[in-house]
């Protein structure tokens, strides 16, 4: 069946929403952008407007929403802004997809409207269900709404699921490349610099992602949003470090088969996958393709607990329950910028965290209200225990 998208783009000034607006521009007969959001970026959203001619724009930061009307005038784009105003992009009503490409908690709410509304959901926020699944997923199922991955490894996992029924799957392995530290000695982490966390050895992301790359926690986030996406419990999803980033993740049998996903590192693979619900449309010529005798041997490790504690806290706070993987985020998030403004040393990242869970009290099947709740009381939380340590 050949597909066509109306697309809103939420994040569209971010790393992954830049990578959306290149495959709508390498299928422009196929997609089409009819609502962005962006967070504070007002020139980077200005130039897409002219771009893309959007029905709606909306902008996070409330306080550039005039430079934005200025910059508009005499047009006919819908002007917006604040949180209101992105989940209005979210829920547009010309839209067939909406893209949730925006970063931590704000994902959580325009990914709900979009349920609201009808679309399909296009995820590339890993905190939307890490912090709130049990609302999101329920959202979903009585909505009738697939959420399709936009992640690399949950991209791969679900091309490699169609390899058989969901009944003969024994569990979903998870690549990383293990960021910048995989060989650096673990004594020296105490040393590590904001500069020396934000040199990925493979994926250009943005500060926070890239510093949970480094310590890991963006594979303990993936654990969980594996586990409600497939709907797996979480103790069969594992993770192998794999530095090439060419296996993007696999999925074994239980007749002992195991499928991977192969591709040089590049996120419009993904994007075009979960854009065209699963259709492979023709690769654009500038597109890297995967050539096994260029790239040579690929090679696969266990990742050790010393180096790598967020791995252990992921799974701690999946068995908190429903509210753990809120706090995790939340507390990750205040730690992360800590660090960022040299207020923290890397291994105080997961110390910092590890207490906040140890102080959180689980809400047993919460609403989302209960969810922002916990987020607000994480950070606080988070917060405090940092300042404590300066």
């Amino acid at each position: 069946m050949t597909r066509s998208a109306s697309i809103a783009l939420v994040g569209s000034t971010g790393s992954i929403g830049q990578s959306t607006l290149k495959v709508v521009d390498r299928y422009p007969d196929r997609l089409r952008v009819v609502a962005l959001a962006g967070g504070s970026n007002v020139d980077e959203l200005i130039s897409q407007c002219r771009r893309y001619h959007p029905e709606i724009v909306a902008i996070a930061d409330d306080k550039r929403r005039a430079t934005l009307i200025e910059a508009m005038r005499g047009t006919q784009v819908t002007i917006a802004s604040g949180a209101e105003g992105v989940q209005a992009v979210a829920a547009w009503p010309s839209a067939t997809t909406t893209v949730i490409a925006s970063v931590g908690f704000t994902g959580v709410r325009p990914t709900l409207a979009a349920i609201a509304a009808g679309k399909q959901v296009a995820l590339a926020n890993k905190e939307t269900l890490v912090a709130a699944g049990s609302v999101v997923v329920s959202a979903a199922r009585r909505a009738g709404i697939t959420i399709s991955p936009i992640d690399s490894e949950h991209s791969a996992i679900w091309q490699c699921l169609r390899a058989g029924n969901k009944g003969e799957v024994r569990r979903l392995i998870l690549t990383a490349s293990g960021g910048p530290f995989r060989t650096r000695p673990l004594a020296t982490f105490d040393r590590i610099t904001p500069e020396e966390a934000l040199a990925h050895p493979t994926w250009n992301m943005g500060p926070r992602i890239t510093v949970d790359s480094a310590t890991m926690m963006n594979k303990g986030f993936e654990i969980m949003e594996a586990a409600w996406l497939f709907d797996v419990p979480p103790d069969r999803v594992d993770v192998v470090i794999h530095p090439q980033s060419i296996v993007h993740s696999m999925v074994e049998f239980q007749d002992n088969s195991v499928v991977a996903q192969l591709g040089v590192p590049d996120m419009t693979l993904p994007i075009t996958y979960a854009l065209f619900a699963t259709e492979r449309p023709p690769a654009a010529s500038e597109a890297p393709v995967y050539d096994p005798v260029e790239h040579g041997q690929l090679q696969f490790f266990a990742p050790e607990a010393e180096r790598y504690p967020a791995l252990r806290l992921a799974r701690d706070a999946s068995l908190l329950g429903a509210t753990g993987g809120c706090v995790l985020n939340a507390a990750d998030e205040v730690a992360v910028a800590a660090f960022l403004k040299g207020e923290l040393p890397f291994t105080g990242i997961p110390a910092v965290v590890k207490e906040v869970l140890a102080q959180h009290h689980v809400v047993s099947d919460p609403s989302i209200d209960d969810i922002e709740a916990a987020d607000r009381w994480a950070r606080e939380c988070a917060q405090a225990i940092v300042t404590g340590r300066k």
